[in-house]
C-alpha cells in the first residue's frame, strides 16, 4: 500500500474534532433530533454543541432548523443528504484502517 492509497485519505477532516464526530454519530441514525436531547446525549453546553453544529453547517455536513413548540423555540438537527454520504466515507475509512496489516 502506498501512502496515496491508504484509507486515512478518505477521513473527514470536519468529523476529526471528538465533539463533531459524535455529534454525527449521535443524529445519523433519525431524521431530525431535537438540540437540546442530543447535548444532553453528549454531555455539553449549549454553546460547545451550538459551534460544533454551526460548524458542520457551513461545512453542509448538518441542517439546522429552528421552529417554535407552542411559543417555546426549539432548534432541531439534521444531516444532509452530503452529510450523510461524508458519514459514511469515514466510517467505511475508519474501518479500512482498523482492519489494514502493515506488511513487512
Amino acid at each position: 500500500m502506498t501512502e496515496l492509497n491508504h484509507p486515512r485519505h478518505q477521513l473527514s477532516d470536519e468529523l476529526g474534532h471528538p465533539v463533531r464526530f459524535s455529534l454525527v454519530a449521535a443524529i445519523a441514525g433519525t431524521d431530525e433530533s431535537e438540540f437540546a436531547i442530543v447535548r444532553d446525549h453528549l454531555q455539553v453546553s449549549d454553546s460547545v454543541l451550538s459551534r460544533q453544529a454551526s460548524h458542520l453547517e457551513a461545512a453542509g455536513i448538518v441542517k439546522i432548523r429552528k421552529g417554535f413548540v407552542g411559543k417555546r423555540p426549539r432548534t432541531w438537527l439534521s444531516l444532509t443528504v452530503a452529510g450523510r454520504g461524508t458519514w459514511e466515507q469515514h466510517l467505511a475509512a475508519l474501518a479500512a484502517i482498523a482492519n489494514t496489516t502493515a506488511k513487512q
